[in-house]
């Protein structure tokens, strides 16, 4: 039942992903969550080290979009600036942002990897339509609002579940 929340790839954070190494799984886009996955939830702006690893994807040639369930507002204060894309008010894990956002991207579901920190949004969304899906930790859990806190109690029930079934290992998080 909670298979579907599993991550193909679990890390502490977006900077130990090996870029070279989803290049050579053929990825060339990253849909990312924005909140508490790039930088904290009441962070306004990308720190300087955000911005030196968004410049080391395109470099090797990646194109990002954000696709958040935050608003607009917030969105595109943090994304404009960077000249990234975005989906606001995305209602993740439904199909229809990131469907847009592969639009966006103009590639295969195969060709684009899913970077989140929540199973019951990024990781689930991306499972769904067949991408690539990495789970970060949260960069700053005390500062979610209560629609994510649902989400992470709901997200410890799956973990029990999966770890029973011996689908789920701690060691597993670089």
């Amino acid at each position: 039942m909670f298979e579907r929340l599993l991550p193909n790839l679990r890390l502490n954070s977006v900077y130990d992903l090996d870029i070279e190494a989803l290049a050579r799984r053929g990825i060339k886009g990253i849909i990312t969550d924005l909140d508490n996955t790039l930088v904290g939830a009441k962070e306004p702006s990308a720190t300087p080290r955000l911005i030196k690893w968004l410049d080391k994807l395109r470099e090797h040639g990646f194109k990002v979009v954000i696709v958040s369930n935050n608003n607009e507002t917030r969105v595109s204060r943090f994304a404009e600036p960077l000249g990234i894309t975005f989906v606001h008010a995305a209602r993740k894990p439904a199909n229809r942002a990131f469907k847009k956002a592969l639009q966006m991207l103009d590639l295969a579901e195969d060709q684009v990897a899913v970077l989140g920190d929540q199973m019951m949004t990024d990781v689930l969304g991306g499972n769904r339509l067949g991408m690539y899906t990495v789970l970060v930790l949260p960069i700053s859990p005390k500062d979610e609002g209560i629609g994510t806190r649902i989400n992470r109690i709901m997200e410890r029930i799956a973990l029990r579940s999966l770890r029973k079934k011996g689908l789920w290992y701690e060691e597993e998080t670089n």
